[in-house]
């Protein structure tokens, strides 16, 4: 019991951790899967919890933001002002954006889970967009704030976003990867890749609870190790988006960049001394 509460508990830090900061959640969880050995029996609604409580994070945080931008979608289908409302063209922006994530995801997540969940296919990967993080960090100009986005800007970051359903890539690294090229400033493309993570990991949340329910999933792990692993990864997501943010204000990426790279080097050595 001890030993899987711990287990949970590690888990739900890496999961709040690396959701947010631009390292792969998923690929982290595959190698700590992997390395560790433990069995979860209930291996989905564990899944579940853990992504459940990183949106309890971005809601919690954004939760101004949020509420903001449902208001005025609602206003804009009866009185649409996209040239002047800034907020309303933004919440269809958002929208735009998480189209094609939820589409693919809905049609091959399974099936590039199931490829890439391999620990050394998730270090070259870790390695590979860790260069592209570097390069792209490095080499854009920062020059736009979230208003100052366009319908193109959107559908680049929502179609980058598409390739986060392989581990290893992560969800935010990537779409500020598509934000800096597009001329988004650090801050803003960060913030604007934790926005539109919202409706996709609340998609995903729902849809994964539906078949938590209908294969009967739950399997033998207590409430008690579930709430664990929910409230470990809510409030370590929080802090991480707070001090992330922060973080961009004076900070470039190269530091998480050069994390993946040594990351995916150490799992790879590890793997083949093993």
């Amino acid at each position: 019991m001890t030993n899987s509460i711990i287990y949970f508990i590690l888990a739900g830090l890496i999961q709040g951790l690396a959701e947010f900061l631009p390292i792969s959640s998923s690929g982290h969880l595959v190698v700590f899967h992997e390395l560790t050995g433990f069995d979860v029996s209930a291996s989905l609604a564990f899944d579940v919890i853990l992504h459940l409580g990183t949106l309890a994070a971005l809601i919690i945080f954004f939760w101004n933001d949020l509420w903001r931008y449902l208001l005025v979608f609602f206003q804009s289908l009866v009185k649409p002002d996209f040239k002047n409302n800034k907020d309303q063209f933004l919440a269809w922006l958002i929208l735009l954006t998480t189209i094609p994530a939820a589409f693919f995801g809905l049609v091959f997540e399974k099936e590039l889970e199931l490829i890439f969940r391999q620990s050394y296919l998730v270090a070259i990967v870790m390695i590979g967009f860790g260069v592209v993080l570097y390069l792209a960090d490095k080499y854009s100009t920062s020059k736009k704030e979230i208003e100052q986005l366009t319908w193109f800007d959107s559908l680049v970051i929502g179609f980058a976003q598409v390739l986060s359903l392989v581990p290893g890539v992560s969800r935010s690294g990537i779409t500020i990867i598509a934000g800096r090229t597009q001329k988004l400033k650090r801050q803003a493309a960060a913030r604007f890749s934790f926005l539109i993570s919202t409706p996709i990991i609340l998609g995903a949340g729902l849809k994964q609870l539906y078949d938590v329910f209908t294969e009967n999933a739950l399997g033998d792990v207590s409430f008690f190790s579930l709430g664990i692993g929910f409230l470990v990864s809510a409030v370590t997501g929080y802090f991480c988006i707070k001090y992330f943010l922060k973080f961009l204000e004076n900070h470039s990426l190269k530091i998480f960049a050069l994390y993946r790279i040594i990351f995916g080097l150490i799992v790879l050595l590890v793997l083949y001394f093993r």
